[in-house]
């Protein structure tokens, strides 16, 4: 008889998939779910096995780039520019993860020169929707005394003059002067990512994005993934989203790359999966596309990242050529949009189970959960933002609307399977967290969001494995401990099911393949 390598035993198997009381691996496969022969036993005294969490949506080579930038999650402005100011010397000054909503409105040039001592300022919205650069930056882009028209984005300006704040494609006027981020840099950022994701019980991940728009660090960005996979920095399975903008024209197979690589393309490790399309903007940030005015703001309802006729085209053409498609949608008329998109692309190209999403899904009327379910289109929200972000939300929303606003509930009790995901490094990606805000629905200041979309431990978790592997196709592999499947799961010190604060419980080992690292 064959003996597996390693049997756990001793702990409390939160499957999914039925009952057990051990787990054995054979390589990197579960074999068994009870004690049979193996060469190794580990007592695990009593703690939790679930399946590895899945992040259906990250940028992990962005936050990885983050963790060797200015911080500047803070409260005011005045902490902003002292953040700045103590950054160390050199020519460029980057920092993250600002919110006008937390410290008091964004920064400006002004003041960011005031403290930048001659070095150019790039400091980037939570978002990733949006940016400040102060006047050096403006200078080397010839737009620092004068207003620039840019399709589907705004140079921010103050009696014609540009305050320094640069919102949607605008941000791609900065490109020039910062990418492409070199290979090695990128290797080096999968790789920090990466083992924060491991600490964090973190198997699987989405990479939404690479190659191209804003949202891309450099066009050869998929190298950075192989080379991290060579060298053994890529410690966690990765699907890759490609940036649209990376696409083009391929003979009659409308919107590809070269030799028809598309979505599926790869192994367990390292894969392709959708192509990313930007339809709209952010909700704190103002310019998601809406039906309506921000509560806050009159008069602004947002906009789209492109015209109508041209985005509908994009989904289209890249439906057409093989593509699930994950179209960033936060604004009910931004979701409007891409609902009629993917619904004529199944009409002139029918195809089944293709499983396109709607990333974010951001602020969605009943109707339009109705319709996604419909159409077989999975919505991937975060839960994590009701905390972190939803104070911003529910201004920018108002009362009558918040009640739509990053639905878990709804889409459930609707027949969807739900994915789990975070959006880091927008906000902390660890899930969790993103598991506690689901069942709390609760700001940080501690206002309840929207407590109808409250879910259970136990859909939390399935959001975060099961949920997130069948976003991805990948449902027969992973997402529940099954025989059969690879040996990827988190050891717990409690069990989330049944935890009474799942953000108290603790990572205490990561399996991935098999092997606990």
């Amino acid at each position: 008889m064959i003996k597996a390598d390693l049997l756990l035993t001793n702990a409390e198997f939160v499957t999914l998939d039925g009952p057990a009381t051990a787990l054995a691996v054979l390589g990197d496969r579960i074999v068994a779910l009870e004690e049979v022969p193996a060469r190794e036993v580990a007592d695990l005294q009593g703690a939790t096995v679930t399946p590895g969490f899945h992040d259906a949506h990250n940028h992990m080579a962005w936050f990885g780039l983050t963790l060797s930038e200015v911080d500047c999650r803070v409260t005011s402005l005045d902490a902003l520019y002292a953040a700045v100011e103590a950054a160390p010397d050199g020519e460029w000054v980057i920092g993250f993860g600002y919110d006008q909503n937390k410290c008091g409105g964004h920064p400006t040039r002004d003041g960011l020169d005031r403290v930048a001592r001659g070095r150019k300022v790039w400091i980037k919205h939570t978002s990733g929707h949006m940016c400040v650069v102060n006047t050096p930056v403006l200078e080397a882009l010839g737009i620092s005394d004068r207003a620039v028209d840019v399709s589907g984005g705004l140079v921010v300006t103050e009696n014609g003059r540009p305050t320094g704040l640069l919102q949607e494609q605008a941000q791609q006027l900065v490109n020039p002067l910062v990418l492409p981020y070199p290979v090695d840099t990128l290797v080096d950022a999968i790789d920090r990512a990466g083992r924060v994701y491991l600490s964090e019980g973190i198997t699987s991940c989405v990479e939404a994005g690479i190659g191209g728009g804003w949202i891309g660090k450099s066009p050869v960005e998929l190298e950075a993934y192989h080379r991290a996979r060579d060298q053994g920095k890529l410690h966690v399975r990765v699907e890759l989203m490609i940036a649209a903008d990376a696409l083009h024209p391929v003979t009659e197979l409308g919107l590809g790359l070269d030799l028809g690589v598309r979505t599926g393309f790869g192994d367990d490790w390292l894969r392709v999966g959708p192509t990313k399309i930007f339809s709209d903007g952010s909700l704190i940030g103002h310019t998601a596309a809406m039906c309506h005015d921000f509560a806050d703001t009159p008069g602004n309802h947002g906009y789209l990242q492109d015209s109508s006729a041209a985005l509908r085209s994009k989904i289209i053409a890249a439906h057409r050529g093989g593509w699930r498609v994950a179209t960033h949608a936060i604004g009910d008329a931004a979701i409007d949009l891409v609902l009629d998109a993917y619904e004529e692309a199944h009409r002139l190209d029918p195809r089944s189970d293709v499983r396109h999403r709607v990333e974010h899904f951001g602020v969605a009327r009943p109707d339009q959960v109705e319709r996604a379910v419909a159409l077989g289109v999975i919505a991937v929200p975060q839960g994590r933002f009701v905390n972190e972000i939803g104070d911003g939300m529910l201004k920018a929303l108002g009362p009558e609307r918040a009640a739509w606003a990053y639905r878990q509930r709804s889409l459930l009790d609707a027949g969807m399977i739900v994915p789990g995901s975070s959006d880091r490094p927008v906000v902390n990606g660890a899930p969790l967290l993103g598991m506690h805000d689901m069942v709390e629905q609760l700001t940080s200041s501690g206002t309840p969001f929207s407590p109808a979309e409250a879910v259970t431990g136990l859909e939390a978790l399935r959001a975060y494995t099961y949920g997130s592997a069948y976003a991805c196709k990948q449902e027969h592999l992973k997402g529940t401990l099954s025989v059969g499947k690879l040996a990827d799961l988190v050891v717990l010190s409690d069990n989330p099911v049944t935890a009474d604060r799942i953000k108290d419980i603790q990572v205490l080992r990561t399996m991935v393949g098999g092997q606990f690292r």
